[in-house]
């Protein structure tokens, strides 16, 4: 997905105004307006991503509400997440020209920014992990939707025996008792849950082979694996609780200076990461919905408010029944499956026409949903691997401005 019109001439704007400027610092007024300008886009970007005639509270000054224009996209679905992550990237290269681009490296090693960055880069190394986790959770989805793939072909047979069925009730069974796995068990590779989690019954015929996990070790400069396997005390809930730790708006004066873009940058990342967890299964979610909240004074943030009290809302009625993640396609997966069970358990041939004509209509649908999940969940994984490589080569470019800081600020001796 294509950065927006505004983000680069955003860019471009600052580029210009900034090449203006040689050897003094950029004036305050402008510095200002930029910062005006990076909330503006966070604000806009995120209003896309409501539901459709969502509320929210007011940012503009006549205190009247507005509502959200119609998206395409169900909150919380495949396209939903692409959309998500692109918005969260275009915010991202915004932040990096209103921090970097042309500015004075000594900045950097003033209160509060000498405080304020180190915690952002600690809450990106975080961040890592949890996309980590994300792709191992679609991994996972995957498997899910070859799953409920076996059940639709089977059913979709003219007409419907008892051998076809069998294997769809096989397959449907191994795929909810995939989904009721305990958040604990999820990402731990090893053991029997994850052996009972990744097959189905081969003496069927029916075998799906797991995806394979890559174990390369972490050399010096890269990144480690996508698909490592986690430790058991590892929690996905417990990393977004980490992340939001001292993350508090800024106040007085500098709420108007560089400590606010890049708070608004550490809550856009929170908040993306705390949704991705949501939606997609990862290890130890418990409690999630109660994490990180938004001053609700702050104009910018009231889109990701609304975003996050649909989904809290959302999540706590699914936490209290166990749940595999708020992803809409899982959602329906799980659904539908759980019909065509107890079609399966109550069959009797031959199918009566009404009853034949119900059971097509959810085989449909579900092969509908597979077949979006087969075209949507590559490029919404390379576009998780996308932000995790963006995430360390910002972090990287951070650091390097700290360190030059760093050498010009330590005395030489004589």
């Amino acid at each position: 997905m294509p950065p927006t019109d505004s983000h680069g001439s955003f860019l471009t704007r600052i580029s210009i105004r900034r090449n203006q400027v040689v050897s003094m610092d950029v004036n305050h007024e402008q510095e200002l307006e930029e910062i005006e300008l990076f909330q503006k886009h966070v604000s806009d970007r995120f209003i896309q991503l409501l539901p459709p005639q969502s509320p929210i509270l007011p940012t503009a000054a006549d205190g009247e509400e507005t509502t959200v224009v119609d998206t395409p996209e169900t909150l919380l679905s495949i396209d939903w997440f692409r959309k998500l992550l692109d918005a969260y990237l275009c915010c991202e290269s915004e932040f990096k020209a209103v921090l970097i681009i042309g500015r004075d490296a000594t900045h950097f090693s003033k209160p509060p920014l000498d405080r304020l960055l180190p915690e952002h880069l600690d809450r990106t190394v975080k961040a890592l992990d949890i996309c980590n986790a994300i792709t191992h959770g679609i991994e996972l989805i995957r498997h899910w939707q070859r799953l409920a793939q076996i059940a639709v072909e089977a059913l979709q047979q003219r007409p419907i025996v008892e051998g076809h069925v069998r294997r769809a009730k096989r397959a449907l069974n191994t795929l909810l008792t995939s989904m009721t796995v305990g958040d604990k068990e999820i990402n731990h590779h090893p053991g029997k849950s994850a052996e009972r989690m990744w097959s189905i019954s081969r003496r069927g015929g029916g075998g799906v082979v797991p995806p394979t996990v890559n174990h390369y070790r972490t050399t010096i400069g890269k990144p480690r694996s996508f698909s490592y396997c986690f430790s058991k005390s590892w929690s996905a809930s417990k990393q977004i609780q980490a992340m939001s730790t001292n993350l508090v708006a800024p106040r007085g004066g500098e709420s108007t200076g560089l400590a606010l873009p890049v708070y608004i940058m550490s809550s856009v990342l929170v908040v993306v990461m705390w949704t991705l967890v949501a939606a997609v299964p990862c290890q130890d979610r418990a409690g999630l919905g109660s994490h990180f909240q938004l001053p609700r004074h702050l104009g910018w943030a009231q889109p990701m408010i609304g975003l996050q009290e649909k989904i809290g809302e959302e999540w706590k009625k699914k936490e209290k029944k166990g749940t595999a993640g708020l992803l809409a396609e899982i959602q329906v997966i799980e659904k539908v499956a759980q019909n065509l069970v107890e079609f399966s358990e109550g069959f009797e041939f031959p199918v009566g026409a009404e009853k034949a004509d119900e059971v097509g209509a959810q085989v449909m649908e579900l092969g509908e949903i597979c077949l979006r999940m087969e075209v949507g969940l590559g490029p919404l994984q390379l576009q998780v691997r996308e932000l995790f490589h963006r995430m360390v080569r910002s972090r990287a470019e951070v650091l390097d401005v700290m360190d030059q800081v760093g050498k010009i600020t330590t005395p030489v001796p004589y």
